[in-house]
């Protein structure tokens, strides 16, 4: 006989303990998209591999992370979501550790795989597990702790990378991942605990005949890996000039076309994409894609344009980016409060126009005579409008969605943010490569050994320095002009974006008064 007694979850200790714990998991995943960037040069030469075979480490780690977020929802009901949760930083570590002690490229890079599955589930099961930690009115405060950890990540990643890499070695970027992680499995095992929901839907689960969609885990695979290989290797092969970025795309199309048709008839899919039939979800995610594509696009270009136009380190280049990261850990309490009492919709406009006019006044000051000092309050002021975006942007999601979808959704979520994600820094490098090279024919043709200016600039360096030494510092001077002046055409793309997303929201329905809080995501 089985019971038909509600099954209860074990006791949950001090949420905002086990929120601590949950975001600094997430924290350490979102870390390890970025912190091997600038290590590639010493990956390839210990390991003696090229810098082109060595940016496999990031291409690996991302792509495995694409196929796994869309199924993190489906895994967590069938595995459980806390055995499912604990399973990932487990392995997680696991692979850290055979990352950092990787004999070979070969290695390296199939250890970058397990990371990027595990590391997968961090995120969107963290946010289930605080919903469910959380009551509803405090759970707007949760996201906020979450978002305040998730958020840092980027803007840490590269320089401790670099600080790592310099004072120790590459390895250690990946080992230090061991401590931190057998601390969170430890923390977690004793913290979370599925809800009672949660138990509920597991023992109907086993009553059930256990089916698995193979097809839609193969069309993931194929759609979201071929996909993740084109926005990562695009700009290198020349996108569409190159055969194999439109093989790429003629299979990513092709697979993801093939998904949408058969998880929508499928009984039980692994991506529940009927959600997108409720407006608001949809609105959301188009709107997290786009947060996303402009958020990660411009954090790529502040630490480039330090370190390559202006010559910083990297630590100095990660100085100038937290001042930023710090705000919006010190905003997103106030973003919490203030998107329970002002129309959601009318606070996500607000926000991506505010975004908008920070990017516009970075691409207004943008020179070569900025003082550090100057680039932080850019940076700042980028980030101003991102703090209140999070929040009501959730708020609207999952209004009308029932609780048991809330893995799903949250899974969907995270997907068309890394989607955009991956997008906005494709697009971003692409729009400055291609900016360097347009201006820099421009600037050229305007620098004329007949004009009296050049003259007199030859002259004046001819007297410290041989004639051919001038000519270089010249050269140097415009493609560094040219520089400057594609990372201000990229940030005014950037600006145009977040304006022309401000009104999208307006599709969606205002959510009613009693609506409550949204389940975590960022």
């Amino acid at each position: 006989m089985t019971s038909t007694a509600p099954l209860a979850a074990a006791p949950t200790a001090t949420p905002y303990w086990l929120a601590a714990v949950v975001g600094f998991g997430a924290f350490m995943e979102v870390l390890d998209t970025s912190i091997a960037n600038v290590s590639l040069s010493h990956i390839a030469g210990s390991l003696a591999a090229s810098q082109e075979e060595a940016t496999w480490v990031l291409t690996s780690y991302l792509v495995a992370n694409a196929i796994i977020l869309p199924m993190t929802g489906w895994l967590s009901n069938v595995i459980g979501r806390r055995r499912y949760y604990i399973a990932s930083i487990i392995l997680f570590t696991l692979a850290s550790v055979l990352c950092g002690l990787a004999p070979s490229l070969p290695v390296l890079i199939v250890a970058r795989v397990l990371q990027g599955l595990a590391g997968g589930a961090l995120q969107p099961v963290s946010q289930a597990i605080l919903s469910d930690a959380f009551p509803q009115s405090k759970r707007g405060t949760a996201m906020a702790i979450y978002a305040m950890a998730v958020i840092c990540g980027p803007a840490i990643g590269p320089p401790l990378g670099g600080l790592i890499t310099d004072t120790f070695s590459w390895h250690w970027i990946f080992l230090l991942n061991a401590p931190v992680g057998v601390l969170l499995a430890i923390a977690a095992f004793r913290l979370v605990h599925d809800s009672p929901a949660q138990l509920e839907a597991q023992r109907l689960r086993r009553t059930e005949t256990f089916t698995v969609d193979y097809l839609g885990f193969a069309l993931i695979v194929i759609g979201m890996g071929t996909l993740q290989i084109m926005l990562d290797k695009g700009q290198q092969e020349d996108w569409l000039d190159s055969g194999f970025i439109r093989g790429c795309l003629f299979v990513s199309v092709s697979a993801l076309l093939a998904l949408i048709v058969w998880e929508l008839r499928h009984p039980h899919p692994i991506v529940n994409l009927r959600l997108l039939k409720n407006r608001n979800f949809a609105t959301s995610n188009l709107l997290i894609f786009f947060m996303g594509m402009a958020m990660f696009g411009i954090i790529v270009l502040m630490p480039q344009f330090t370190q390559s136009v202006l010559g910083y380190s990297a630590l100095d280049a990660g100085i100038v980016m937290s001042p930023g990261a710090l705000l919006m850990f010190c905003m997103m309490p106030l973003a919490a409060r203030v998107a329970t009492k002002v129309e959601p919709r009318a606070l996500i406009s607000v926000g991506f126009v505010v975004f908008g006019a920070g990017l516009l006044v970075t691409a207004h000051f943008t020179s070569l005579g900025l003082a550090q000092h100057q680039l932080v309050l850019m940076r700042m002021a980028q980030v101003a409008g991102i703090a209140f975006l999070m929040v009501p942007i959730n708020m609207l999601a999952y209004v009308g969605l029932p609780p048991s979808e809330g893995g799903n959704a949250s899974a969907l979520l995270n997907l068309m943010r890394n989607l955009g994600s991956g997008v906005g820094i494709s697009l971003a490098v692409s729009w400055l490569s291609r900016g360097v090279q347009m201006h820099q024919a421009q600037l050229v043709d305007r620098v004329s050994l007949l004009d009296p200016a050049y003259q007199q600039t030859i002259a004046t360096l001819g007297r410290r320095f041989d004639i051919d030494t001038a000519h270089a510092m010249i050269a140097g001077m415009v493609q560094k002009q040219a520089m400057v002046l594609a990372y201000i055409d990229d940030y005014h793309y950037f600006a145009l974006l977040a304006f022309l997303i401000a009104p999208l929201i307006w599709f969606a329905k205002k959510p009613p008064a009693d609506a409550p809080p949204p389940p975590l995501v960022h």
